[in-house]
């Protein structure tokens, strides 16, 4: 059987359950076990409080009903005969709420008296005696009031009703009861010791939660028996333990809810982690985590998330750095193509003129002409100076790039360099060149021979987008800081999104397939290179009236320098 790994939240739940359940199962029996002790031992510290309480107030009612027969022993004795003492106690007990009946006793003439008890029971008629000594031979004995006493002895504990308390005579006759139940008193009559304690209360009992206490008061023979019942065991143990089991479910319940709530936010935060790293696998450099934040979330989660983030804007920027490189390797790798091809094909057509044109002047076989030679010669010279500007472009490419350009910038002439540059521009004998240039037109801060090879390349470029039998404009003003320098012609309409990409290496307005517009497309970025390096700038125009220019700004001469034209 494969073992199934568990998920982190059910893990948790399951501890969380075995960490709650297992203390508090073990600590209810604990702490129920020490509540019954305690319950226990204060039932039975109750039933000796009690036990003592009635001791007090036994002592306290004989003590005064004694005093009151004193009293009357004393007035007794101011009596001289018998008869007139028995009218007075028959006086006496009309008169008297304490005392119903009197009777003078002799022990000599009642040998099972007994001068011990200073308060006998007589269970058969139900009454009450207490006794008195007036001599050796002679005690008076007074019926109690049972109701009175009654009342003063137990006058402090009519609310102890779940209490079986008995009031005994030596022989375990009942003298006074409160709650009397039969059964319980024939049970604590059998289960009492036969020596007992005396003065001191004594438990005795059979059943540990029902303590049962004894107090024998030696000085009047009488016996204070304190019983808990049944009933009061169940509702003191039962509702303490009802209140621990309420209280321990109650504790689990907001352990387990407060366990549950941190499990479920850190099973959130982690499932993000985990969708975080989903993503990053698959590629998306982009995906953050946003953890949920609250008093459940543990800083390592915190932690986490903020270098996962940090990590991932590392990785997203690598990432778009080596697209880059990437798009510039592309990028080099096509202007690699495109210079094999613009080599391969625009320096091989002046080569094969060159080389046909001087092979035809080696020939001996035939005679040629001076018109001849001239022509040929022209043309080599004429194909010679493409390769060599061709040459220039494609050397000066590097320079640009790598902001490495040679540049000398000193006053020059503007219309020198423009006549030179229409001069060197192939077949634009066949075009007309409107040149609207001032002989006294200001010096211009430049490069000369970066500016002449500027304006070649803008004039060859005009000479091969022109229209057929359409003229060249160049036209130059200035201000007080710039010369304009403005070479127009007729040519097809351009949009912008295609002029913005014009100074960029290889653009050619051609058929790719035809090649019906010779060039290698680095005139115009050449042009941008330089003038950008003369610290000046171009911009290209094209109107909807088919009027294409191109117009370089340049710094003006501002000193007071002959210069020579």
């Amino acid at each position: 059987m494969k073992f199934k790994r568990l998920k982190i939240v059910e893990q948790i739940i399951i501890i969380s359950l075995i960490g709650v359940l297992v203390p508090s199962v073990i600590s209810w029996f604990i702490i129920n076990n020490i509540s019954q002790h305690s319950l226990r031992q204060e039932l039975h510290s109750s039933a000796t409080m009690l036990a003592g309480i009635i001791e007090n107030n036994i002592a306290s009612v004989i003590n005064s009903d004694n005093n009151r027969l004193q009293e009357i022993i004393i007035s007794l004795e101011h009596i001289p005969s018998k008869e007139k003492q028995e009218l007075y106690l028959k006086d006496l007990a009309i008169q008297s709420e304490v005392f119903k009946e009197f009777e003078l006793i002799r022990p000599s003439e009642n040998p099972d008296f007994d001068t011990e008890n200073k308060l006998v029971y007589n269970s058969d008629t139900d009454q009450l005696w207490m006794i008195a000594k007036i001599h050796d031979d002679k005690y008076l004995k007074a019926q109690i009031n049972s109701d009175i006493i009654k009342n003063n002895i137990l006058n402090n504990i009519k609310d102890e009703q779940d209490r079986h308390i008995y009031i005994v005579d030596k022989s375990g006759k009942l003298v006074l009861a409160h709650n009397f139940d039969e059964e319980d008193f024939n049970s604590s009559i059998k289960q009492l010791p036969v020596n007992l304690v005396n003065n001191i209360v004594t438990r005795f009992d059979e059943i540990k939660n029902q303590p049962r206490v004894y107090l024998k008061m030696d000085d009047i023979n009488l016996i204070i028996i304190v019983n808990t019942s049944e009933e009061l065991t169940k509702a003191t143990i039962n509702k303490a333990r009802l209140k621990i089991i309420a209280a321990f479910l109650v504790a689990a319940a907001v352990t387990l809810l407060l366990t549950l709530l941190y499990s479920y936010y850190l099973y959130l935060n982690i499932r993000q982690l985990f969708k975080g790293i989903i993503a990053v696998s698959k590629g998306n450099y982009k995906r953050k985590i946003t953890p949920l934040t609250s008093i459940f979330t543990p800083r390592e989660i915190i932690f986490l998330a903020e270098e996962f983030n940090s990590m991932i804007g590392e990785i997203h920027s690598s990432y778009i750095e080596l697209e880059k490189k990437n798009q510039e390797l592309k990028r080099l790798d096509g202007f690699r193509s495109n210079l094999v091809d613009t080599v391969s094909h625009e320096l091989r057509t002046p080569l094969t003129s060159i080389r046909g044109y001087t092979s035809r002047l080696l020939r001996t076989d035939i005679e040629i002409d001076e018109a001849t030679k001239h022509k040929s010669l022209l043309v080599i010279k004429q194909q010679s100076e493409r390769l060599s500007r061709m040459i220039e472009d494609l050397l000066v490419i590097p320079d640009i790039e790598g902001a490495k350009l040679n540049i000398n910038i000193e006053p020059v002439n503007l219309l020198n360099i423009v006549e030179a540059s229409i001069y060197s521009v192939k077949n634009i004998e066949e075009r007309t060149v409107e040149t609207d240039i001032s002989y006294d037109f200001p010096l211009i801060m430049a490069d000369k021979d970066r500016l002449e090879q500027v304006m070649i390349n803008l004039i060859s470029n005009a000479n091969k987008y022109a229209y057929p039998d359409t003229s060249i404009s160049i036209h130059a003003s200035h201000d007080e800081d710039n010369a304009y320098i403005k070479v127009s012609n007729q040519a097809d309409y351009i949009e912008k999104e295609v002029l913005d990409t014009l100074f960029d290496k290889f653009i050619r307005l051609d058929d790719k397939t035809t090649r019906t517009t010779r060039g290698t497309g680095l005139g115009l970025y050449i042009v941008k290179g330089l003038v950008d390096a003369m610290h000046g700038s171009v911009h290209l125009k094209s109107k909807p009236e088919n009027i294409f220019s191109i117009k370089v700004i340049l710094p003006l001469y501002k000193g007071d320098k002959d210069v020579e034209y």
